[in-house]
This record gives structure tokens, sequence and C-alpha cells, in this order.
């Protein structure tokens, strides 16, 4: 019986992030197998949710806040959207997404980690291989969302709804609180 697209979601995310935190040896590069299983179906769903009126208030608002940033109108409202719907795919707030890559990356899609982690969200590139998609580009907007949304989906998951805990899982920071309060600071200023 297949898993409930939340659960499924939650464990490709766990998967991602237990990986993301540095050099790894070859017995934790070996995943779950329900993690695994869970991350290769979030990357082949395709579909999308719709956004209506709300959603379509929210890009208005959320391109006001993000000019600064990102001066070309078209790819800041592209982006927008893909966040949106990622972050609604992955069942987490859009403003959370945000506040995540604001301190991930400064919204630098191209940007690369001392760990080697890529783009927007900071995703490990073994993930691609991992689940069989090698050819998957980390630095691709829509790509990295979906890897990003999807293991910080499944850290929330396995903390237990405790942000600050799933937060710091995602940066590899478990037990301090300096990278989710940072995330915090950036979503009350910037995205709420």
């Amino acid at each position: 019986m297949a898993k409930p697209r939340g659960q499924r979601v939650g464990l490709w995310l766990g998967l991602c992030c237990a990986l993301a935190t540095g050099p790894l040896t070859a017995a934790e590069r070996v995943p779950d197998p329900q993690l695994r299983l869970a991350l290769t179906q979030a990357v082949f769903d395709a579909q999308s949710f719709p956004n209506g009126g709300a959603a379509s208030a929210w890009l208005t608002e959320m391109s006001k806040r993000l000019e600064r940033r990102l001066p070309d109108p078209f790819y800041r409202t592209e982006l927008l959207r893909l966040v949106h719907t990622e972050a609604t795919r992955a069942q987490l707030e859009p403003e959370l997404v945000l506040a995540v890559i604001q301190v991930e990356s400064a919204f630098d899609r191209f940007a690369i980690s001392n760990r080697g982690a890529r783009g927007l969200m900071q995703v490990m590139p073994f993930w691609t291989d991992t689940i069989g998609r090698p050819d998957d580009d980390l630095f691709h907007p829509e790509t990295n969302l979906r890897y990003g949304c999807a293991i910080l989906r499944y850290y929330l998951d396995r903390s237990k709804g405790n942000l600050s805990n799933a937060l710091a899982r995602y940066n590899g920071s478990l037990g301090t609180f300096e990278y989710s309060d940072k995330v915090y600071l950036a979503l009350r200023t910037g995205w709420q």
C-alpha cells in the first residue's frame, strides 16, 4: 500500500538532510530505503497545486518584498510561484521556505557552500545520484526547491512538528539554535 503523500515527502526530506551535514563515510551515504523511496516519489511527482486568488495576492505582496534582492520582475514572479507550489506540495508555509532561502543562499540560485551544497536551498549534490536522477540540475530553481522542501518536510515530521529542531537538522546543527534563530529572524522581518 502506498504511503500518504505527506509521509512520502517527509521521508524524502529526512534522507536529504541527514546527508547534507558534511563529508560522509560510505556507510553514511547508504540511505534509509523508505526515505530513498519517498525522495524518488517526490521528485517524480509532477502534480502542481492551483494558486487561486489568495496565491495571486500572496505573489503580489511577496514580489514587493523581494524586489530589492531580485530586480527582474519576470524571474522574481516565477521564483515566487515555484516557492509557493513546492512549499505547498511539501505542506510547508511558503514564507518559511523564503526565510530558509534567504539564510541559505541569499536568493543566489548558483550558490555553493563550502561543503558543496548547491542552489537556493543548498541541497547536497549526491542526492541526484542516490535517487537515480543524476542529470537533475540543483541550480535549476524548481529542482532545488523540490528537493529542499521535501528535505525540510521530512525533518519537520521527524522532529514531531518542532520547527526549531527541524531547521537545525536541515542545517546539520541539531543541538544548537543559531541557525533556527537566523531563519526565525528572516521570517519575522521579511516574510510574515
